[in-house]
């Protein structure tokens, strides 16, 4: 019996591994145990931990972690989340451990697993994103790993070129399309009843990260694009928390203040992975910087307005409109996102990451690797070849 680990650090990246814990479930000869830190734990960002347990997942350990969204602070949480998944290999160790994208706590449970000699099998990448310094953790996330399942052609590609063995590198899609096409959408009344969102009005749903690179600029940024946003009071607002990152108070405070006096606005802490889909169902359009709307919107044909350099480099649809952080930019852009031209324009969009096919070729893989040649990496210098 294969062990194959899993390390979850908050509902974006659950929702994407959905698809795959559940084919590694189903899969003969495989085991999964769930490693669960990050702010699945934390009462402020909804305490998610619930929902995996509710979906009937047993979680192997919870590691637990200081979360701040100071420098210091979140150094400090690194090495919190290091040295607890440390302790939980002392006692049992995965045959593979899966981790997904470019979280500095995703990188941290990737770091204590090297010294057990614990193989590595990395989702989504090859990508980038100028914007944050959470594309340092994920190209280093890349050299750490021992297979690579890319979301696209061109990010296996990219990965080859870092100096990765091409036999380790797939590319197959991502889980997060898959994700969607299996989850059933909540209704209205159910959307209504849960989390108190209010269909009277087309909704706007908003995800603002802090973009990590520019820390100096977040009060700025979350400034300008609520002056916008306050002139849609024929739209409900609908926000959800940012993530764990520095200037994340900056952001929530904001975001309190302008829900508290406007009365056509919502925060929810914590949709979850069926909320947050069925939300961009209903949606009109899709405001921020999340890589959701990189990512996964395009399967919804969902207007998409993108600001400022977080997502930058990511491969998109054209669905997205990308602005800069002026309240000019965001308006037209908002504008041109609720045209009915540009709705139309989307009527044959084609998500470019999948087909809704992307665990079964994980797992395949997971299933299959040979171990013990995996553990050995090779630089591969594509100028010798």
């Amino acid at each position: 019996m294969r062990t194959i680990g899993v390390v979850t650090t908050a509902r974006a990246d659950y929702g994407l591994y959905v698809p795959i814990l559940e084919a590694i479930r189903k899969q003969r000869g495989l085991k999964l145990q769930l490693y669960v830190t990050g702010m699945h734990l934390s009462k402020h960002y909804g305490l998610t931990v619930k929902d995996i347990e509710h979906s009937g997942y047993r979680i192997k350990a919870k590691i637990k972690m200081t979360l701040s969204d100071s420098p210091q602070h979140i150094g400090q949480a690194m090495g919190e989340v290091t040295k607890g998944f440390s302790k939980v290999f002392a006692k049992n160790r995965p045959d593979i451990l899966l981790v997904l994208g470019d979280r500095y706590e995703m990188h941290a449970a990737a770091l204590a697993a090297i010294p057990w000699g614990i193989p590595l099998a990395h989702i989504h990448g090859g990508e980038l994103t100028y914007g944050a310094f959470d594309e340092y953790f994920r190209h280093s996330l890349t050299k750490l790993s021992h297979l690579h399942f890319a979301t696209t052609q061109e990010y296996a590609r990219r990965i080859v070129q870092m100096g990765e063995e091409p036999w380790r590198v797939f590319a197959v899609g991502s889980p997060g399309v898959e994700g969607l096409m299996r989850q059933p959408v909540m209704t209205r009344d159910e959307l209504a009843r849960r989390f108190r969102v209010d269909f009277g009005k087309p909704i706007l749903l908003v995800t603002f990260h802090p973009v990590t690179m520019e820390a100096g600029d977040t009060a700025a940024h979350i400034r300008h694009l609520l002056t916008v946003l306050a002139g849609y009071k024929n739209h409900n607002i609908v926000f959800t928390r940012p993530n764990s990152d520095t200037g994340n108070r900056v952001i929530q405070k904001a975001i309190a203040r302008f829900v508290k006096g406007h009365r056509n606005a919502l925060l929810v802490p914590a949709f979850g992975h069926a909320g947050h889909t069925s939300m961009m169902h209903y949606a009109k359009a899709m405001v921020g910087n999340s890589s959701s709307g990189i990512i996964e919107a395009a399967s919804f044909k969902l207007p998409v307005v993108n600001i400022g350099t977080r997502q930058e480099g990511r491969i998109r649809a054209r669905n997205v409109i990308d602005v800069g952080y002026s309240p000019a930019e965001i308006r037209q852009g908002l504008k041109r996102a609720l045209s009915a031209s540009f709705k139309a324009s989307l009527k044959n969009l084609r998500n470019p990451y999948g087909d809704g096919k992307t665990s079964g070729r994980i797992v395949r893989v997971l299933a299959g690797a040979d171990l013990k040649r995996l553990k050995h990496k090779r630089f591969f210098d594509q100028g010798r070849v």
